[in-house]
């Protein structure tokens, strides 16, 4: 099948990495042509400024010219397309988006904390509001290692990962498994699933 759709991409990226597990997870992998895309903070991208202003991956370009971001969007348009169960409905949809909001939340304090941590000076107040945060965000996901085994996989067990499977990429020091060894044994789990293990983040 013809690539339909263009994902300006990275695979650094935990936002990225989100989609393409989506991606994996609905068997839409074939139907992306994916554009490898730099979105440094203070290098806005020319291409993807053409089609969003932003500067900021991922971006998705549809097959009629339209285009979506962020990835909380994306995920959603392509379990729709695929016709998917990531994005349940009636109660469990509330747990699933809670999980995706949280982890978005952590990944979004964690791409802080790693940017302020590369600053020249760095606000060490600031840094170790960071810590502190992840390691409490750590603790109350721990307790609810259960329900994430528990309930049926969704966009939220995607987001969860992808934020601690950034945690192991970019501040593997902070020892988390130590701090939350029930979530280590589900995240382990987890990346047996093959779209995780297809969007594992490298350098380069």
């Amino acid at each position: 099948m013809a690539a339909a759709l263009t994902l300006h991409w990275s695979p650094k990226s935990p936002y990225v990495r989100k989609v393409m597990v989506c991606a994996h997870e609905l068997g839409l992998v074939p139907q992306l042509k994916l554009v490898r895309s730099v979105a440094a903070m203070l290098q806005p991208n020319p291409e993807i400024m053409a089609v969003n202003p932003l500067s900021k991956i991922p971006t998705l370009v549809r097959e009629d010219g339209s285009v979506l971001f962020d990835s909380v969007v994306i995920c959603e348009y392509l379990n729709a397309r695929a016709g998917g169960t990531l994005f349940p409905e009636g109660e469990p949809r509330w747990q699933a988006l809670r999980w995706h909001a949280f982890g978005d939340g952590l990944l979004d304090a964690l791409i802080l904390w790693r940017n302020e941590r590369e600053r020249q000076v760095p606000l060490q107040p600031l840094l170790e509001a960071f810590e502190l945060k992840t390691r409490a965000s750590l603790r109350m996901l721990d307790a609810e290692a259960g329900a994430l085994a528990a309930e049926p996989f969704s966009i939220g067990q995607v987001t969860v990962g992808c934020a601690l499977g950034y945690l192991d990429y970019r501040f593997d020091a902070l020892g988390w498994r130590a701090q939350a060894p029930r979530l280590a044994d589900w995240f382990d789990a987890l990346c047996r699933r093959p779209s995780f293990q297809a969007t594992r983040p490298v350098d380069g």
